[in-house]
Formats: structure tokens, sequence, C-alpha cells
């Protein structure tokens, strides 16, 4: 049923039927947009401020675009600079949904996003809540922190913040410009005004870039607009996660990729653009639970066409690598793409902005 609405959000299916649900999905759109409407302002009278500085990154739209990748790229930066940093995230998919300290185990009770920012950002704490107010005062009582990150915090209204960061993807900025359930935007284009900082993601993939830039410059003419690429780093093995494996190694084997995120076909872009041969694309819904008996179908599926290089990203690895260990007589090995954000403009103006909150 997700897959069907999103595909209508999205303008995939056409035709007479498809149209009068989309009329319907409309109707719906415009009542949301009051709801949200409403919410924002009566947020925004009640707003609070944590004890420390808060740097937001969203987005509004539903999807993909680089938060995560981001938000790992700031605390890592603020680490470096001497500051105390923890990320606040909601969790999306976890089992658990009481508040979580930084120190859980897997990506059950964490959710696949967290779980994987923990694991690449070592002693940075990483704190799982809905309430975003409530993870920030226990991360500054607990941990200490002078900075907290909002993963996913634009539609946080109640937080005051320091720094509002939203990152659109530049393959599809704004969807098709109508709220949710009619289009992607989580609230309305207006919100936009917010922003402190615009971050394009993905623009090698979109050659027209500047219409969305002209198009936020119109809007929110004092907000700082970078771009940025999706940069792979490498390919990586379960057990040797410390020994890239050369793409040119495997450029003679045949490979399929399988993935369950909000936007597969730029992750297989950056994965035939290493010159990987790509015979097959298994996808999933964003944050799927992989099951012992998807990699099972999958073995045999890839034992059938004789491929045996299987190829994921972080956050689905992070789900799929605890099967591996259930059997050693697997017919495919597993590569995972680390992937990071790169500034590719302006990356100075967004450092000094950055670390200008420090000096205030």
């Amino acid at each position: 049923m997700l897959n069907f609405l999103y595909n209508l959000a999205t303008d995939k299916y056409r035709g007479i039927l498809p149209d009068l649900v989309k009329f319907f999905l409309f109707l719906l759109s415009q009542i949301y947009a009051l709801i949200i409407r409403f919410l924002i302002f009566k947020n925004r009278l009640l707003q609070q401020r944590l004890n420390c500085k808060v740097i937001s990154i969203g987005n509004i739209t539903l999807g993909g675009t680089g938060k995560t990748l981001l938000a790992e790229y700031i605390a890592k930066l603020l680490k470096q600079k001497g500051h105390r940093v923890a990320v606040l995230t909601r969790g999306y998919g976890r089992k658990v949904t009481t508040s979580q300290r930084h120190n859980v185990t897997s990506y059950e009770n964490m959710g696949d996003e967290p779980y994987m920012l923990k694991m690449k950002l070592g002693d940075v704490p990483v704190l799982v809540d809905a309430d975003r107010i409530r993870s920030g005062k226990k991360a500054i009582s607990e941990y200490g922190v002078d900075s907290v990150i909002l993963d996913d915090g634009f539609q946080q209204w109640r937080i005051k913040k320091d720094l509002e960061i939203v990152t659109i993807d530049a393959t599809d900025p704004f969807g098709n410009g109508n709220m949710v359930p009619r289009g992607l935007l989580r609230e309305p284009l207006s919100g936009l005004r917010r922003a402190d900082i615009f971050i394009l993601t993905k623009t090698n993939l979109n050659f027209h870039v500047q219409e969305a830039v002209s198009y936020l410059n119109q809007i929110n003419p004092k907000a700082l607009i970078l771009k940025s690429v999706h940069q792979p780093i490498g390919l990586y093995r379960l057990n040797k996660q410390d020994q890239p494996v050369r793409p040119e190694s495997i450029k003679e084997k045949k490979a399929v990729i399988i993935c369950g995120i909000a936007d597969p076909d730029s992750f297989s872009n950056l994965i035939t653009g290493l010159g990987i041969n790509i015979v097959s694309v298994y996808t999933f819904a964003d944050h799927h639970r992989y099951s012992y008996r998807d990699l099972e179908r999958l073995d045999r599926q890839l034992q059938s066409s004789a491929i045996n290089t299987m190829i994921t990203t972080e956050k689905d690895f992070v789900k799929i690598s605890p099967y591996l260990s259930y059997r050693n007589d697997w017919r495919f090995e597993l590569l995972v793409l680390r992937i990071e954000i790169k500034l590719i403009d302006n990356e100075q103006d967004f450092i000094n902005r950055l670390l200008g909150l420090y000096s205030a």
C-alpha cells in the first residue's frame, strides 16, 4: 500500500483511475496542509531552548536527501574542533519505543540509521527518542555536551535552534509541489524561509541545479546555499573493514545490488560509476527489516544465475550482516559501499558559519 501511495505521489501511475485517486489525495493534502500550518504556529509559540547549541538538519520532502551523512560530517567536524556533541534522532523503524541511551547494541533498538551513525562516530553519543527535548536534556545532563545535532529536525518546531540546515535532493527538489499524500512535501514550501543554510545534495546527478538555486534565492535570499555530492569512499567486506576492495578487482565479475533505501537509483548510479558490472538490482522498501528468508531466496537466485557478488549500503549492511553468521556456506560475497557527503562549493563559508555559533 505504501509503495502504491508513493507511486501516486510521484506521478508514476497515470490513467483515469489513478487520476481519480490523485484528486482524492489532493483534497486530503489540502486538509493536511491546514493541520501542519496550525501545528507550526502553535509549537513555535511554545518553543523551548536547550542549554547548548542546537544544530538542526532536516528536509521538507519525504525520502532520502543525505541528512544522516551530513550529521556524520558535522559531528566529526565539531569533535575535531574540541566540542562535545551528541546526535539526537527519532530512530525510525526500531522495535523499542522508550527513550534509549546511546550505548545500545542493536539496530533493532535504535533503528538502522542511528545504529549506523553510532558505529561510525565512536564515542559521540547517539540518543534515540521521539521527544527531542527530552533526549537533548539527557545529552546535557548525562554526557555534558555543548552541542546537539537534530537528525531530521526541520519539523521539530518546538525547539529553538541556533542553526537550521535543510538538505534538498537536487534530482527531485520538491516533488510535484504538493503536500503529502498527493505529493512529497512534509510542510508548505513557505517553511523554507526558516532555513539558515540550504545544501543541495546529489548535484552531480542533475544538470538543472541552477533552477533549484534560483527558486531558493527567491524564497529565502538570506540563506547560504551550498552544493554537494555523495562520494564513494570504498567497498569493504564484513570481516575486513580496514581493507578496501578495489573496484577494478571485481570489474570482471557480475554483481547485483540489494538495498532498502528511499532513493535506490542514486545508489545504483554511484556503483555503476565505479565501472562495476551490475546485472540486477533488488530493491526493498525504505528501512526494510531483512529476514533470514530474504537472504536464502537471494542466495538461490544468485546461484542459478552464476553470480557471487552482492553490493549493499551501509544502512542495509547493519541489518543483513547478523544473518551471515548463521551459516558459512553462503554462495555470495557481500560488499558494502561506504559513502560520504562532499561539499563542492562554499565549504569554508559553511564551516565558518558553523563555528561562528561558538564565538557569539
